[in-house]
């Protein structure tokens, strides 16, 4: 009898199981893979991919822990890189997409979403994720980013393979995050033209195109500084040295404001450049590279008056410069550039000697 008893609990217990998974199957229809949209690890993301409809691309590919390369060319922004990552980390399902709109959304994905792919670096031996042998990369994950939902607070995407979109956006924050994987390569590019410490730095030179005279070379030897004017090319025996590293420091960062490549007509670009430059900076490291970069006066949006009440034609908070070999036409502003471009006269202690 007990026997019995226990064979019949066993069946119920059976088929109560039997029933939840069939229950489950049934009306739980969502996969975790269809809504696993999250990188646990973005430290061993390698590359990330993303293309449109269109054809347009953009390639991030990983150098190191904290450098990132744009398309094969431009060393990415690490603010922009680090919120992409946190974006990959964070995001979060919030529900499926219901029926009533699902056919809309789906259209909508297939006509204008950017496909995202995720490359990561995998063990093919890993046991306990203490024995790991054979890295590679591989791509872990692909999905498709739509536009923004109605109220702007989510953001439309489904997984490569699945027919079930999502509503998605990221804990703590109102909005969408559609805009964090722009194919715009401007939106990406690291805006440093300099980031050279004194100890890297052989030599500086600086021309002020518009008053000759206070051009000037900078030498450094084992870290000491040797300020030669240009028009005599003879070594200062006095000078404010203070001054001098202080500026010299500057050279650390220094960033330039905007990228103008597609932004001014190409007519007004060519007047520009091909106007007398307001200044030249060469700086050679030692390994014996050289970063360039020519300034040029901008004409100011509106009018403006000297202390004696002349008209002055310039704009007085930017320039434009070009950079990189001239491939960069670029916004900078005097706020940042005061501070290297110091005139010869800034560092005098003795009037003879000018």
């Amino acid at each position: 009898m007990k026997k019995n008893t226990l064979f019949i609990l066993i069946l119920v217990v059976l088929a109560l199981i039997a029933s939840y998974f069939l229950f489950n199957n049934q009306f739980n229809t969502i996969s975790s893979e269809d809504s696993d949209f999250a990188v646990q690890d973005t430290s061993n993301i390698t590359r990330i991919f993303m293309a449109d409809k269109k054809n347009k691309t953009l390639d991030l590919s990983r150098l190191n822990q904290s450098e990132w390369l744009i398309n094969g060319r431009y060393p990415a922004n690490p603010p922009a890189m680090q919120m992409l990552l946190k974006t990959l980390y964070n995001i979060d399902v919030v529900h499926p997409v219901s029926k009533s709109s699902y056919d809309v959304v789906i259209a909508r994905l297939a006509s204008s979403a950017i496909k995202v792919e995720i490359y990561q670096q995998v063990y093919r031996i890993n046991l306990f994720d203490r024995i790991k042998l054979f890295p590679h990369e591989k791509l872990t994950k692909v999905y498709y980013v739509g536009d923004a939902t109605q109220n702007n607070l989510g953001t439309y995407m489904i997984k490569e393979g699945s027919d079930m979109p999502f509503v998605v956006n990221l804990p703590g924050f109102r909005g969408f995050v559609s805009s964090r994987y722009t194919l715009n390569e401007q939106d990406w590019r690291d805006h440093t033209i300099f980031a050279h410490r004194i100890p890297e730095i052989a030599e500086v030179q600086i021309d002020f195109h518009d008053d000759p005279a206070e051009s000037y070379i900078v030498k450094n030897i084992g870290n000491s500084l040797s300020l030669i004017p240009q028009k005599t090319g003879l070594p200062l025996p006095l000078y404010d040295t203070l001054k001098l590293y202080n500026m010299m420091n500057e050279f650390a960062s220094i960033k330039y404001e905007s990228l103008l490549n597609d932004l001014v007509d190409s007519v007004k670009k060519d007047s520009i450049i091909n106007s007398k430059p307001f200044h030249t900076i060469r700086l050679i490291d030692n390994a014996g590279d050289t970063v360039e970069m020519t300034t040029f006066h901008k004409v100011s949006a509106y009018e403006t008056w000297d202390v004696e009440q002349d008209y002055y034609i310039w704009d007085r908070d930017r320039m434009y410069a070009l950079i990189n070999d001239g491939q960069d036409f670029v916004l900078v502003q005097f706020f940042v550039f005061d501070k290297i471009l110091r005139p010869l006269s800034f560092f005098m202690v003795d009037d003879e000697l000018m």
